[in-house]
């Protein structure tokens, strides 16, 4: 109950910036088409690049050294001698669970179940977190910002005491899934204030930031927000690192205070989420629509270049192409806003949406 008021607390007068924010996430997500419903050969390589992208952005936010293409090669298993074995086994744990987390995401629920084994899995490759995978710390830490080098630069807060973990952890977790189901509040608002509690309370002795862009990932996900796989959230926080840090510190500075205020990394975070989201539609902008249609559906889309009109059985015969496939591929591109429908039933008609912007 003391969560839940806390949490109410901190939005009851969210800024309008914050709303137009979501707002306008929420209109881009209304226009992202689902993987299902595009090519799954072009989506599929789509993840794969993401999975190397976020999995080398999350890891070097936390002091790695592997770029990119030293993370592409270790997934391909081959050898790397100049860097150290652990940056190694965190970027492999990070990339196999972010994986599983993008492809089963449906079937898992969250709770604190979910977060520990996600914990485990994050770091089974870490030798010298064996002790602790997948459960509450014992001893205190603290969150710092490292430099290029991997050494602490500064302390930035300080976390819950290790004894009342188990206690805020609960609260947290029960007061999240309470409210993402309840729906009285956005669920951009109920993930935001989540992860930036839970990153206040540190509950894990280490893995702790690359543990909340797991969650984050899977939150989104869990909430609709179905382009994830294929537009780094990571990379974009590894962009605007300094930021992430500024705008943590500066919200949970109020915690415990007479008014808490998590403003900033609301701000923050749906900055971030709102740029993933515009990268996200770009993939559907015309520039990339031969990109994401399979061969027979870019025949549909080239025959209706072609012509002012066309009816489905014309576009079959014109196409080449068979009918299921021409009524996929139409459904694609009405989804996309390429073409319109005219007419009804049988005189149903499909046409380039800029040849009816000419006609107006």
């Amino acid at each position: 109950m003391a969560e839940i008021q806390r949490f109410n607390a901190r939005i009851e007068h969210i800024p309008a910036n914050i709303i137009s924010k979501i707002a306008k996430i929420d209109e881009l997500k209304g226009q992202w088409v689902s993987g299902a419903q595009l090519n799954p050969q072009i989506l599929g390589r789509l993840k794969r690049s993401v999975l190397i992208t976020s999995s080398g952005a999350s890891t070097r936010i936390e002091g790695s050294r592997l770029d990119d293409e030293a993370v592409e090669k270790l997934m391909q298993g081959l050898r790397l001698q100049k860097f150290a074995d652990r940056d190694k086994q965190e970027v492999r744990g990070y990339y196999e669970l972010l994986s599983n987390v993008f492809d089963a995401y449906k079937i898992v629920n969250f709770g604190e179940s979910a977060i520990k084994y996600f914990h485990k899995e994050l770091l089974k490759y870490v030798d010298k977190d064996a002790a602790h995978r997948g459960d509450y710390k014992k001893t205190e830490n603290r969150v710092v910002a490292k430099d290029q080098d991997g050494n602490v630069a500064a302390v930035i807060f300080e976390t819950t005491s290790a004894y009342l973990v188990p206690k805020e952890m609960q609260e947290l977790v029960d007061s999240t899934v309470g409210a993402l189901k309840d729906g009285r509040f956005h669920p951009l608002l109920v993930i935001g204030n989540f992860l930036v509690e839970f990153l206040k309370i540190h509950p894990f002795q280490d893995g702790n930031g690359r543990l909340s862009r797991i969650l984050t990932n899977f939150l989104l996900l869990k909430a609709g927000y179905s382009y994830m796989p294929y537009i780094s959230h990571e990379k974009l926080v590894e962009d605007n690192k300094m930021d992430y840090y500024l705008a943590l510190r500066r919200s949970q500075k109020t915690f415990n205070a007479e008014k808490e205020d998590i403003t900033a990394w609301l701000d923050f975070f749906l900055g971030v989420l709102a740029k993933q989201s515009s990268l996200a539609i770009e993939l559907l902008s015309k520039e990339n629509i031969e990109k994401l249609l399979s061969p027979k559906q870019l025949s549909v889309w080239e025959y209706l270049r072609s012509v002012e009109s066309a009816s489905a059985g014309e576009i079959v015969v014109g196409a080449k192409v068979a009918r299921p496939t021409v009524k996929q591929a139409l459904s694609i591109l009405l989804r996309l806003k390429k073409i319109e429908r005219i007419g009804q039933g049988r005189s149903t008609r499909y046409v380039k949406l800029n040849s009816c912007e000419k006609s107006q």
